[in-house]
């Protein structure tokens, strides 16, 4: 019940169920839909209320919010980052809502826009922990963004935001998909410092680390480590290690090391 084009807006002045952005279920009271370029559809905004419970009138704004961020015009500046989530947001956010809208960027692979939600954050206080920094680390580790990963991590820090085991393990996996063994290592080695629980996921991150450059004796000695954590060494971190000795023509010594 309104007026479209291919560049303009589309007002729709009655109630109407939105389909388009899968939002099946939820009647909502006048809204704007904007239309960019070829039929690329953007929720930016309510002007009414969802009828419902709260929770669904919730979850709904911010995949609003989310949709919007993605149709910010590039290449990306802060500031309209900021000003879209300001908008938003004007009474500011729950922590469970910080962690939606960040994880939902970085799910999406939209990391330059997670990057800016994230400095968004600590621009207006919010009180940020190892979930929110987590899932922009993890998009950094799936962009093979390792210095951007190794800087979060540093923030964390200088923010006193508790670390945690799969924040540690995105960086690592990070500095892995990089090439940056080393770095893989030290932050590996952070763990055991800090008394963080090492896993599996760490240890086949730090063990690929090793195996990229053929640092067969690394790899070697993290796959016998595993055994003073009680941790049984699982099909990704025996290839790892195997692969890395094969590399230099050591595949013999693994293989005798896997069957001791």
């Amino acid at each position: 019940h309104g007026s479209s084009n291919q560049t303009g807006s589309i007002f729709v002045r009655s109630r109407a169920r939105i389909q388009a952005f899968g939002l099946t279920g939820m009647w909502l009271d006048p809204h704007i839909i904007e239309v960019h370029g070829q039929g690329h559809c953007c929720l930016t905004m309510f002007k009414g209320r969802a009828e419902g419970p709260q929770s669904a009138q919730h979850d709904l704004k911010i995949q609003s919010v989310l949709r919007t961020l993605r149709c910010l015009e590039w290449p990306l500046q802060p500031s309209a980052v900021f000003a879209t989530l300001d908008q938003a947001f004007p009474n500011g956010l729950d922590p469970r809502a910080s962690t939606r809208i960040l994880s939902g960027l970085a799910k999406q692979d939209d990391l330059q826009i997670a990057l800016h939600a994230l400095s968004w954050h600590t621009a207006n206080q919010y009180d940020l922990n190892y979930f929110h920094y987590g899932a922009v680390i993890d998009a950094c580790a799936k962009a093979s963004m390792w210095m951007k990963a190794l800087g979060l991590t540093n923030e964390m820090a200088q923010n006193k935001v508790e670390c945690s085991t799969i924040t540690l393990n995105a960086a690592i996996s990070a500095c892995e998909k990089s090439g940056k063994w080393e770095r893989a290592l030290q932050l590996f080695s952070s763990m055991a410092e800090s008394r963080l629980e090492v896993d599996k996921i760490s240890f086949s991150a730090a063990i690929s680390a090793c195996e990229k450059v053929a640092e067969w004796e690394q790899a070697l000695g993290l796959l016998a480590d595993m055994q003073q954590w009680a941790l049984i060494p699982d099909a990704v971190s025996n290839s790892a290690a195997i692969t890395a000795c094969e590399k230099i023509g050591r595949l013999q010594h693994g293989l005798r090391l896997l069957w001791d």
